[in-house]
């Protein structure tokens, strides 16, 4: 077995990496700990180990300063690097010390675990050391070009991002492309990898939902497309042979605009349920029949289709489906195929928002609704279609009950927000190891407990700055945040301007 030794400097952490790993199954031991650099690097002159697990920052040595010094007597020692700060100074200087991982606390047990057997794999075939791992740098670049496409990630810090994993996107136009398999799907990724290797203007990578992405950078906004046509036609020639691929194109936009391209791809995808026998479909023939009877000018908010179904009003939802429906039948030019294609909209939107809310795919649930809508021959039937398909998907939300402990922390940061909140604290009073809550969150709501509480904080802040008079850094204090610069930070990461700037816009 691989000898490991863990460095942090809070127990809690430390007993929950003895506990959340199988480390015998991983074929490793751990055969030490300490709470400091400076302890770590004596009991390890005497305790040889073949993986280092330390955190950054620690009292009297810090993990980057362990590092330097315990590659002096074990330079071919594997380190994995944890910590609670998402900092691009931290992730490059571990880089350049050649560090297995960077990942953040609470740690997703998927990637950590994915991350030592990786580790294992080297070390067997005693191979040289990497700088990163290729199954570290391939997570590093999906998760970065994921935040970009979903504008979860600031321009400045994309950019660096970007030119430490050699993704190259300076061209002015973006289209993107999504390769849906129906299984297989990491045999296709590394097959359309293979065949794009050369082609410096695509960048590939898997998104959340094991979607293949390709985004194509342009100069030219009508070569780009032609290109983006081809090769991604090319692409499901090649591989429909031995997989069965379903290829759907964004709309073309300018780079800064990228995840609306994104968007309109992932929208164009869900129609293949409806034409199966498609090679590709196109976002821009998609959205034509609605240019051409000025839907985009009505009155559907999307936007609060969203609200609705995420508070479970059900009436309320067969209200507004009503009136919008009753919208569209007086439109000039509105024809029966065009009411169909309206109530298929519907059908995906509510599809997709049930993904976007509970991550996980319910294809089945809505089949038969457009295979329905299809052979429906009048509103009425449309109507009532639209609003079983309404009704499913709040029923749904209703049946996606998270676990009693994730609920109740919910409640209490809903509650609670502005005080000071941990996991250390909320573990505590809910009898629960903080690391293990922190994995059962990321679990159950596809983000880190930081992450969610910065979120709902900043939605109150901007709730505070429309509707009160109250200063900025009040609403920071009102809001949990007692330092007004970290406020201003967050707030900029997750709205994309500053708290002044958001207030005179509203």
């Amino acid at each position: 077995m691989y000898k490991v030794f863990i460095v942090d400097d809070e127990p809690f952490i430390i007993e929950g990496l003895y506990d959340i790993v199988d480390w015998a199954k991983q074929g490793l031991e751990i055969v030490g700990h300490a709470e400091n650099g400076a302890l770590a690097l004596e009991a390890m002159k005497a305790t040889p180990a073949d993986i280092l697990i330390t955190d950054i920052s620690m009292p009297v040595m810090n993990g980057l300063d362990l590092i330097r010094s315990i590659r002096g007597i074990y330079p071919e020692l594997k380190v994995i690097v944890l910590s609670g700060y998402n900092e691009f100074d931290y992730l490059k200087e571990g880089m350049a010390l050649g560090i297995e991982n960077y990942l953040l606390k609470p740690i997703n047990l998927e990637e950590f675990e994915g991350t030592l057997r990786t580790v294992v794999q080297k070390l067997n075939v005693t191979r040289s050391e990497l700088t990163l791992s290729e199954q570290s740098m391939r997570i590093l670049r999906d998760n970065v070009m994921y935040r970009w496409l979903r504008d979860q990630i600031s321009p400045r810090e994309f950019r660096e991002r970007a030119d430490l994993l050699d993704i190259r996107l300076d061209k002015p136009y973006v289209q993107v492309a999504i390769l849906r398999a129906e299984r297989s799907v990491t045999e296709v990724f590394e097959s359309v990898t293979r065949q794009l290797n050369s082609s410096e203007d695509i960048v590939p990578f898997r998104d959340m939902d094991g979607d293949i992405v390709l985004v194509f950078n342009a100069d030219d906004a009508l070569s780009g497309k032609e290109d983006a046509q081809r090769i991604s036609d090319d692409l499901r020639l090649l591989l429909s042979s031995r997989h069965k691929l379903y290829v759907s194109l964004g709309s073309l936009e300018m780079v800064e605009n990228a995840s609306q391209s994104y968007d309109h791809a992932k929208r164009a995808q869900e129609y293949f349920m409806v034409r199966p026998a498609d090679r590709i479909l196109r976002y821009e023939d998609l959205a034509s029949q609605q240019q051409e009877t000025h839907l985009e000018e009505g009155p559907i908010d999307w936007a609060e289709y969203k609200k609705e179904v995420m508070a479970k009003e059900t009436e309320a939802l067969y209200l507004r489906i009503e009136r919008d429906f009753a919208y569209l039948q007086q439109l000039e030019g509105i024809t029966p195929e065009m009411l169909q294609e309206m109530a298929m909209e519907w059908l995906i939107r509510f599809k997709m928002l049930l993904q976007e809310i509970t991550h996980t795919e319910e294809p089945e649930l809505y089949k038969g609704g457009l295979s329905q809508i299809r052979r429906t021959t009048t509103v009425a039937g449309l109507v009532e279609m639209i609003k079983e398909a309404a009704a499913m998907t709040v029923g749904q939300l209703e049946r996606d009950v998270k676990s009693p402990v994730v609920q109740q922390v919910l409640n209490y940061i809903h509650e609670s927000y502005h005080q000071d909140l941990s996991l250390k604290v909320l573990g505590s009073m809910y009898n629960i190891h903080p690391v293990y809550l922190g994995q059962l969150f990321h679990k159950e709501l596809n983000e880190t407990f930081t992450e969610y509480i910065n979120r709902y904080r900043i939605e109150k802040a901007k709730e505070l700055l429309r509707t009160t008079n109250m200063k900025v850094q009040e609403i920071a204090r009102n809001v949990g945040y007692w330092e007004s610069g970290y406020f201003y930070k967050q707030f900029k990461k997750y709205v994309g301007i500053s708290p002044t700037e958001f207030k005179g816009l509203v």
